[in-house]
């Protein structure tokens, strides 16, 4: 085709470059090459040099100890190390080593589950390095793909990986399957010899092949253009560099709050320690008092528990097959409001399947979906009745339909694992479909009673494709299938169960108006006819005056458990949105199969978006729910536009062309089985089993675990605030300080610590999933829960300043009398809020509504707590260093009696509450 060169060419490497407009001849001279003998040696050597390895460039992996240390990058983390380095140089020792261990373990644990996380995502994330043909010195070769170079020849074939970008040379009813960069769900027919326009788009380039696709049928011969980031994949791969994932909802949250807290407590804290100066206290007291209390005011336990809470949602999103990359993430789908998907292979099972059949005068339809060679039969229009399913063995015509849409063709079918249900289509998904489909209704497919003599391939220009059979018996058929057009054009009767009739033009017509009706509903169709023949020799020369049988309608449908997941979006608030490269007809039917929209909702295309302004596009981006023919850039923009309305984007793909798309999204959802490592490289969460469903699971996960935070939240203040109006309250009165620093630090970190824990255990709520998603500016700490903080901790601090005054004012000079009113103080504080965790498992259900089964964690944890206090009071040697003393049994029941006041308290509102919105909702129903 070219003579040999002996020096690499000079065409650039550049994707910009229309390779699939050139002639065949520039681009071998150019890329100094040769057809049939390849790369030389010598010219191999100039040219890996030049471009390099056929790989895609990674970032540089993040240095663990930089890993480490940003888990110590936040405000309330610096305070605590601030105030464990002031209680050190105070001579505070056991108050500064509990403050350091805290936020140790809080790095530690967030360190540990986000690389824990990346090793599990390891085996997913790794780039294959698939092995290639190619033709060097004359020689055929097999390589692996990343030592190809531009110029080199490779040679392919069905279910072969696409090394590189290449323009093709030879081809012979070549397909490809684009869907993982395109989104195109059909493979694509491809042509060497045709002539395209230099504007041609990226899904209709027939004369070229790209890297990350895959080869169902044909063969061919091509010359590498493009290696590496160079190539299709790479561009998309490099859009990613341009995108830094934001902080998540939880994460900005956390961050005000902690500089709210902040600011807050030091000026209380403030105002205590002036108020204490001004009492005559000694400056060395006083201001380790004023250090105590500013690391009571602020939930040291906070983070370890917000870490926590989020490694043990992890851990559940994987047993419901959701593998989280970053462990933030996990709280960010709770506040998920759009989630938009890719179709192919998302939302659809990536895998065609025949819906309907039309022979003769009647029209069937068939169940099932996906490869899995079970279904039944049903006159069209009465599927959804079981009891009028059909045997199709029993029509002839039906038979002979299936027979030759199985025999016409060069798929295979083979189970995945024995016993597991899961089939393999090898060779094109649209043969596969019909193989299927003839299973479903019995026809042995691996049967030798027939024989194929003669096959005349599919052609782009036939549009048909035939096959010479001899059946049992000695006759020869020829059975043909193609386009509907061309193979009525070939027809000169139809078969019906008597036996074939003339085809008229009426009833052309009515075929005609059938096959578009079918087109209409986002069905591929062919048609199948067959004739005797007296020879194969001369079977081309036949493929006319064929007997008409049928048309079959396929498609690739949509996942059984996707609908419900719609559904399911639907009642929590998640506006589903469907971004796909396939057809606008296909994408819409199934969109509306799906109820992601109406029948007579608009689908925008790539091309409208390519006219449409970024302003325009955000203006309109809430009325579109379809996107068809899109790029990687129309999915970005499409996300882009979302977020620039406030609202937080999920993004879903398997595909290459979805990776920038993901990166940019709050919360970027890839495939794990079917895809792509860029993809999945660019995720924040990754599918295990490629379920749409597994999406919603990880959605109601993500509110479960921000619910859990916010009652440990609401929990831990109201505690520090108590303990803050306790002190503050006491200051005022002229009272000795009711609780010491090290009570404070202990009520912190155990009686707090291990419940805090515990409820981030809890369940999620019933009803969880109807609620509207949280506006994406919402604080964590609304009025209500704001009001709700200020009243338990008013009953907190209200009930311990009691249990401090009753004995303290029996003899307020007595240096003993003050030692047994602070211990009993400490004792109230401490089992006070070990019973009020029991009220914190819910805003609005009691204790006993939710039961002890549904988180037995967290009664234990109160019993670990409270033997942990109990042994402080009743062991000798601990009455030192915590400055108590013991007390006669009949103070144990005071204690008792003050510590379940404000669980008791807290639970009579809640029935009351639920008292007033049940006469709320009678009224509002009217005459009940």
């Amino acid at each position: 085709m070219s003579s040999p060169n002996q020096s690499v060419g000079s065409l650039p490497q550049n994707i910009g470059l229309s390779f699939y407009a050139l002639d065949q001849e520039e681009i071998l001279k150019g890329l100094g090459t040769d057809s049939d003998k390849g790369l030389s040696s010598s010219q191999l050597r100039v040219a890996q040099e030049r471009y390099g390895s056929n790989e895609l460039t990674e970032a540089p992996p993040t240095p663990l100890w930089r890993k480490f240390l940003a888990q110590f990058n936040d405000l309330v983390i610096w305070v605590l190390i601030g105030a464990a380095l002031i209680s050190g140089a105070m001579g505070e020792w056991t108050d500064a080593l509990a403050i350091l261990s805290i936020v140790l373990m809080n790095g530690l644990i967030g360190f540990y589950q986000e690389e824990k996380a990346e090793r599990s995502l390891a085996a997913l994330q790794k780039l294959s390095s698939p092995m290639a043909k190619v033709i060097r010195n004359g020689t055929l070769q097999t390589l692996p793909a990343k030592e190809l170079v531009p110029g080199d020849i490779v040679e392919l074939e069905a279910g072969d990986y696409v090394p590189a970008d290449a323009r093709l040379l030879r081809s012979f009813n070549l397909c490809v399957q684009e869907s993982a960069l395109t989104g195109e769900s059909v493979p694509v027919e491809k042509n060497a010899e045709v002539k395209l326009a230099s504007e041609t788009p990226l899904a209709e380039r027939r004369t070229m092949i790209y890297l990350g696709t895959v080869v169902t049928a044909g063969k061919a011969t091509a010359v590498i253009t493009s290696t590496g980031m160079q190539t299709e994949l790479g561009h998309i791969a490099g859009m990613l560099q341009r995108y830094e994932p934001e902080p998540t909802p939880l994460q900005k949250q956390l961050a005000k709050l902690g500089q709210v807290l902040i600011y807050a407590s030091f000026a209380i804290v403030g105002l205590i320690f002036i108020l204490q100066e001004m009492r005559g206290e000694k400056l060395l007291d006083t201001f380790l008092l004023a250090v105590s209390l500013a690391v009571a005011a602020v939930p040291e336990g906070l983070p370890a528990v917000v870490t926590l809470s989020l490694a043990l949602g992890l851990q559940r999103m994987v047993r419901r097959h959701a593998l989280i990359r970053k462990l933030p993430s996990v709280e960010t789908l709770g506040s998920v409001t759009v989630i938009c998907s890719d179709k192919t292979g998302t939302l659809t099972c990536n895998e065609m399947t025949v819906r309907e059949i039309l022979v003769s005068s009647e029209h069937f339809a068939v169940s099932g979906s996906g490869f899995a060679p079970s279904g039944r039969f049903f006159p069209f229009g009465l599927e959804t009745d079981d009891s009028k399913a059909i045997k199709p063995l029993d029509s002839p015509s039906l038979q002979l339909a299936l027979t030759i849409g199985a025999r016409c063709n060069n798929a295979r079918l083979k189970p995945l694992d024995k016993g597991a249900g899961a089939w393999q289509v090898v060779g094109d998904p649209t043969e596969g479909a019909l193989i299927v489909a003839a299973m479903k209704a019995g026809i042995e497919i691996t049967s030798s009673s027939a024989q194929v003599l003669y096959e005349i391939p599919f052609d782009s220009e036939r549009k048909a494709m035939s096959v010479v059979v001899r059946e049992p018996g000695g006759r020869l058929l020829m059975y043909t299938k193609g386009a509907p057009e061309v193979i009525l054009g070939k027809c000169v009767s139809e078969r019906y169960s008597e036996g074939a009739q003339p085809l008229s033009e009426v009833r052309r017509r009515e075929v005609l108006d059938a096959n578009a009706a079918m087109a209409g509903r986002a069905l591929r169709v062919l048609a199948l006819a067959y004739r005797e023949v007296s020879s194969p020799a001369n079977a081309l020369a036949d493929e006319h005056d064929l007997i008409f049988v049928g048309l079959v309608g396929m498609i690739d449908p949509p996942r059984e458990e996707a609908k419900l997941a719609v559904q399911r979006c639907h009642e929590a608030g998640i506006r589903p949105v469907m971004i796909t490269g396939d057809h606008p007809a296909t994408a819409l039917a199934i969109a509306v199969e799906l109820n992601i929209a109406e029948p007579n909702d608009r689908v925008v295309t790539g091309q409208d978006l390519s006219v449409m302004s970024d302003e325009r596009l955000a203006t309109e981006v809430e009325m579109i729910a379809v996107y068809a023919r899109v790029t990687a850039e129309h999915k970005l923009r499409i996300v882009k536009a979302w977020q620039s309305r406030g609202q937080v984007v999920a993004m879903t793909g398997d595909g290459v062309n979805d990776a920038p798309a993901i990166k940019a999204a709050d919360i970027g959802i890839a495939m794990g089985v079917s895809g792509t490592d860029v993809t999945k490289e660019a995720s924040a969460m990754v599918l295990t089993d490629d379920n749409f469903a597994s999406i919603v699971n990880a959605v109601e996960e993500g509110r479960c675990i921000f619910d859990n935070i916010q009652k440990v939240l609401i929990y831990l203040l109201s505690c520090n605030c108590g303990e803050i109006l306790l002190m503050l309250v006491a200051s005022l009165l002229g009272w000795p300080t009711p609780l010491l620093p090290i009570h404070l630090l202990w009520l912190n970190l155990i009686s707090d610590g291990v419940p805090a824990l515990a409820l981030t255990m809890e369940p999620p709520e019933a009803g969880i999933m109807q609620r509207k998603p949280r506006p994406p500016g919402q604080s964590m700490l609304s009025w209500a829960l704001g009001r709700q903080l200020l009243f338990q901790g008013l009953l907190v601090g209200g009930v311990v300043l009691a249990a401090f005054g009753i004995v303290y004012l029996q003899n307020p000079k007595s240096d003993e009398a003050l030692a047994h009113a602070r211990t009993v103080a400490f004792c109230v504080a401490v089992y006070g809020e070990l019973f009020r965790a029991l009220a914190a498992r819910s805003q609005i259900r009691t204790f006993w509504q939710l039961g002890i089964s549904s988180n037995p964690y967290l009664f234990g944890a109160i019993a670990v707590s409270a033997l942990l206090q109990l042994s402080i009071i009743t062991l000798p040697f601990t009455h030192l260093v915590f400055d108590v003393t013991s007390h006669p049994i009949w103070e144990w029941a005071s204690i008792a009696i003050l510590a379940l006041f404000p669980v008791t308290a807290i639970e009579i509102s809640k029935l009351v509450r639920q008292r007033w919105l049940s006469r709320t909702t009678l009224s509002a129903g009217g005459d009940v």
